[in-house]
This record gives structure tokens, C-alpha cells and sequence, in this order.
């Protein structure tokens, strides 16, 4: 397995007033806002950008996206999809942390398709945002030199299936009494048919 820097990115989580119905048992929520290429300014610690009563953006700077020479296919499938996507799988804060709001941070992010599906069945929290298109450009580059598809197996032809009998033994066709019948013009079989006689294989 060798890992590739793609990029450096950071993630912006925002907390959100809940709308409608949902409100009367959830006030709040977090969502992935954007992901946007790392910038200098953006420094390596995560801070607060902008807080209300009804919302807060915070910032998480320096996360690299990395891309795997084994992890071909997953990015293969991302680039097929409609929409091609970077996933970000992210947890609210620990209790014990010492803010008095607990907030949304990320663990990882990807491009590929396996790592959100083991994410989710994991029951983690994966969010996505559209990949910007010099990204989807470097993804689509790396993913034709390292994708090899997997080759199908080619099934048995159904006339090279092995014959059996209803008791499920070895048997086979025989076309003696047709090359019989067709040297001898008019003899036919007891009921006027030509026979094809199934034979019972042999035994050890």
C-alpha cells in the first residue's frame, strides 16, 4: 500500500437551528458545511469563526487527503457517480473536554467509496460535499494509472456440462441407431421413431 498527499484541505462544521417539527425534540444540529483547500491563514489549530444563539462555524484546518494505490476502486466508484464526493466522517466532542458547548469534529476524510461504506456500517456520523473539479482532475489521473477492474469469470459453456441420469450417475448420448437407421432408408423404430438411447456410465 502506498499513500499519495493529494491535497490539504480544511472542514468547516457548522451548528445549526432545527426547523419544523424535528424542533420540539432537537434545537440544534450539526452539519458539514464545506470542505475548501487549506489556505496559510487558516494557521493548524480549530477555532470558532462566527457565533450566535442560533448558529456557530467552526474551522479545522491541515487535514491531508490522501489517496492509496489499493484503494483504486473505491475512488474508481466515486468518480462514477453522479456527483462525486468528499466524505468526511465526524463525532461530537467528548463530554469531558473542557468547552461549554460540546461541537462536531472531524476524524477522516476520503475520496473513495469503501472507506464511507465502513464508516457507516460502523454506524459512524458521514457527511459529503461536492469535489471541486481540479480535484476530481488528480482523483480521475491517479485512478486510471492504479484501477485495474477485476477480470469476470468466464462460466461454463452449458453444453459442456457433464450428462446424468435421474439417479443423478454419469451418462451419455449415443447415436448408433441414427447412423443404422440412416443406412437402411424406411426401418424404423417399433413405434416408427428413431431411437437416441441414453446410456448409464459405467461404475469403477
Amino acid at each position: 500500500m502506498s499513500a499519495h498527499v493529494l491535497s490539504e484541505m480544511a472542514v468547516l462544521m457548522r451548528r445549526e437551528a432545527v426547523q419544523g417539527p424535528m424542533a420540539r425534540w432537537q434545537s440544534h444540529r450539526w452539519v458539514l458545511a464545506e470542505v475548501v483547500p487549506q489556505e496559510p491563514g487558516f494557521g493548524d489549530q480549530a477555532r470558532c469563526l462566527r457565533q450566535t444563539d442560533d448558529e456557530a462555524l467552526w474551522l479545522y484546518p491541515g487535514w491531508r487527503l490522501e489517496l492509496f494505490t489499493d484503494d483504486a476502486e473505491g475512488y474508481w466508484l466515486n468518480l462514477s457517480s453522479p456527483t462525486p464526493c468528499i466524505f468526511v466522517m465526524w463525532r461530537m466532542q467528548e463530554e469531558a473536554s473542557p468547552d461549554p458547548m460540546p461541537r462536531a469534529v472531524p476524524q477522516a476524510m476520503s475520496l473513495s467509496y469503501h472507506d464511507a461504506g465502513r464508516w457507516l456500517d460502523a454506524q459512524e456520523t458521514v457527511e459529503n460535499v461536492p469535489a471541486p473539479p481540479e480535484l476530481l482532475a488528480l482523483l480521475r489521473s491517479f485512478t486510471e494509472a492504479f484501477y485495474v477492474p477485476e477480470e469476470k469469470k468466464r462460466q461454463r459453456p452449458q453444453s459442456f456440462q457433464g450428462l446424468t441420469d435421474r439417479f443423478g450417475q454419469p451418462a451419455s448420448v449415443s447415436t448408433e441407431e441414427k447412423r443404422k437407421g440412416a443406412g437402411t432408408a424406411g426401418q424404423q423404430g417399433p413405434r416408427g421413431v428413431g431411437h437416441v438411447g441414453v446410456q448409464k456410465g459405467e461404475g469403477p
